[in-house]
């Protein structure tokens, strides 16, 4: 099994996206997994322009050829899994993330039909056409730092929807609530920092033995690091003293 990870954090490999990342992708290695990780931070992928060149000029090939975007394809070819990895952002996914995505409006085949649901969508091309993200499939990871698990809805969603009309599935979604505890824990909560790294590990693994992550480890995976209380008074007692001696407009003090 190959598995491709998509970084899609602004921050790169520094970021609290690709620690979970990496211990995910650890556990999948373990277990008998080729894996490669695209960091777009590092990427020049240009955004699409709509011109539908790719559809109908010059089928199959974008007519963006001086950025990135060849490379990331060549390295994540034969993905059996693709991991779209990303902070949370206005409740979605990055916008370098996003942007890739668009890109890959080259793979679609223009055609509509009518599926059993009764939905519209794209049929698939030709195997030999297709890239991997037309045939992998999904797992999500994805942290952010408002604390609660709602704030993941409209990305679930988005993930949900890409996998419906690319006609593949999500096997795996894990969303980190309370993102910032895992950057540099404190010393009395760096066990369970390190509890739930291995729980990223153990999914990973999943993925490879089982095909998707056991109801055991993803209810594990979903409980909070820490009280919700609790962590919103940690967290805005580090942004209080961030800003004490900066003039904001978030206090009443100048």
């Amino acid at each position: 099994m190959k598995i491709a990870a998509i970084n899609g954090s602004p921050k790169g490999r520094e970021s609290i996206t690709q620690l979970m990342v990496c211990s995910f992708l650890q556990g999948a290695e373990r277990a008998g997994a080729e894996t490669v990780t695209v960091f777009l931070a590092e990427k020049d992928v240009k955004h699409c322009r709509g011109c539908m060149t790719c559809w109908f000029k010059t089928p199959g090939k974008c007519i963006i050829d001086d950025d990135d975007m060849s490379d990331i394809l060549s390295r994540t070819e034969g993905a059996d899994v693709v991991v779209l990895a990303t902070p949370l952002k206005y409740a979605n996914v990055s916008s370098m993330l996003k942007v890739f995505i668009e890109r890959l409006l080259v793979f679609a085949n223009p055609f509509m039909l009518v599926d059993q649901t009764g939905e519209t969508r794209h049929p698939k091309k030709a195997p030999e056409a297709e890239s991997s993200f037309y045939r992998a499939k999904l797992v999500a990871i994805a942290n952010g730092g408002l604390g609660q698990r709602g704030h993941f809805q409209v990305l679930s969603h988005w993930m949900q929807r890409l996998a419906r009309n690319n006609l593949t599935e999500v096997i795996g979604e894990i969303y980190a609530p309370q993102g910032p505890l895992l950057a540099n824990p404190p010393a009395e909560l760096q066990p369970v920092i390190a509890d739930y790294l291995r729980l990223l590990e153990k999914a990973g693994a999943e993925i490879v033995t089982d095909g998707s992550i056991s109801a055991a480890t993803q209810q594990l995976l979903d409980r909070d690091l820490i009280p919700e209380e609790r962590y919103l008074q940690q967290i805005n007692s580090s942004f209080g003293m961030l800003l004490s001696s900066v003039q904001h407009p978030y206090t009443n003090s100048w």
